[in-house]
Formats: structure tokens, C-alpha cells, sequence
């Protein structure tokens, strides 16, 4: 059966740098075998449908697809819809979620680096490890925070690649509707 995915691409049309088009990038999913693809804004976000049972294998075949169309090495992270839908659910920091990101990294981390990441004093900032995922609320906005993307990283030895909040919600209708689901939440 095929599976409902999203992947985020790390480092992808920042900043004028490692241009990737999305149309382009649309093209390359296709042609690696994947199913009813579609991309959101221009950071590298892809939902698609792929039969495949090892994440990490997939994301290593996406990884040298993307190099070898444009040159530009990306990390790609996997999530299944599902995932996706049980992080929105479990927002940790109240209602407020306009200064919610949500750091997406590619492993696991250890729960001994995990535990040190929540340890931190951060404040005003808030973080949070959940599984493969870390929650990090800067409720006076990024600029100035505390726990940088690349400090949060360094701290739990995972790569990954940072979304804000309004961007997973978008993600999640979007891979909803994919799904011809209502009311995902």
C-alpha cells in the first residue's frame, strides 16, 4: 500500500543560496518513483505517496536524487502523514502558537543529549523533545533567541531542519486533503 509522506528539505532556496525550483524539484520526486507530489512554498517542503518500508533508505535515495539534479547537497527528512498529524496534535505549549517551530531532525537523538537540550536555560525560550522532534517556542521571536537551530542541533548531534508552526498546520491540511481525510486533528 502506498504510504502518505512529507519530506523536508534542509537548507534549500535560503537565503539565495542552493537554488532548488519547486516544479523542478516536483519532477525529481516523480521520477525516484514517488506518487502524487506536490511541494509548499519554496523551502523544500514535499508531500508525496511512495510504497517503501525503510525511512532511512528513502531519504539517502531522495538525498542523491536532489544532489544529482542540482547540485545542491540537502538532508532530507522523512515523516509519514500520520506522524505528522499526531505532532500537530501534541502542540506542548499552550494555545498561543505564533512563536512555535518545530526542529525535525532526521534520527532519534540520544535520551541522554535529549535530556541535556530541555535542561538549558533558554529563557525566555521553551523547548521540548518529543521523539525525533523538537518543539521550541521564542515568545520574543527569533532574532535574539537564546537556542539557535545550529546550537539545538550541535546539543542533540541530529541533523534536522526547522519549520515554524503556521507551516507543519499548512503541511498537515495539505497532506490531509492528499489523503481525502477531514478533520485530521
Amino acid at each position: 500500500m502506498e504510504q502518505g509522506w512529507v519530506a523536508l528539505l534542509r537548507g534549500v532556496n535560503v537565503g539565495g543560496r542552493n537554488r532548488v525550483p519547486m516544479a523542478e524539484l516536483r519532477r525529481v520526486f516523480e521520477d525516484a518513483g514517488s506518487g502524487s507530489v506536490t511541494t509548499y512554498i519554496q523551502t523544500g517542503n514535499v508531500l508525496f505517496t511512495k510504497r517503501a518500508s525503510d525511512r532511512t533508505r528513502l531519504a539517502r535515495r531522495l538525498e542523491t536524487a536532489v544532489e544529482g539534479a542540482f547540485g545542491v547537497p540537502s538532508i532530507v527528512v522523512l515523516r509519514t502523514c500520520e506522524e505528522l498529524f499526531e505532532l500537530e496534535r501534541s502542540h506542548p505549549f499552550g494555545a498561543d502558537t505564533s512563536n512555535t517551530f518545530v526542529s525535525f531532525l532526521a534520527a532519534e537523538p540520544d535520551p541522554e543529549q535529549a535530556r541535556r537540550l530541555t535542561d538549558l536555560d533558554v529563557g525566555p525560550d521553551e523547548v521540548k523533545v518529543v521523539g525525533s522532534d523538537v518543539f521550541v517556542r521564542y515568545p520574543n521571536g527569533v532574532q535574539g533567541a537564546r537556542l539557535s537551530a545550529a546550537q539545538l542541533e550541535r546539543r542533540v548531534g541530529v541533523p534536522g531542519t526547522m519549520r515554524n508552526w503556521r507551516t507543519v498546520t499548512k503541511l498537515a491540511e495539505l497532506a490531509a486533503a492528499q489523503q481525502g481525510r477531514t478533520g485530521h486533528r
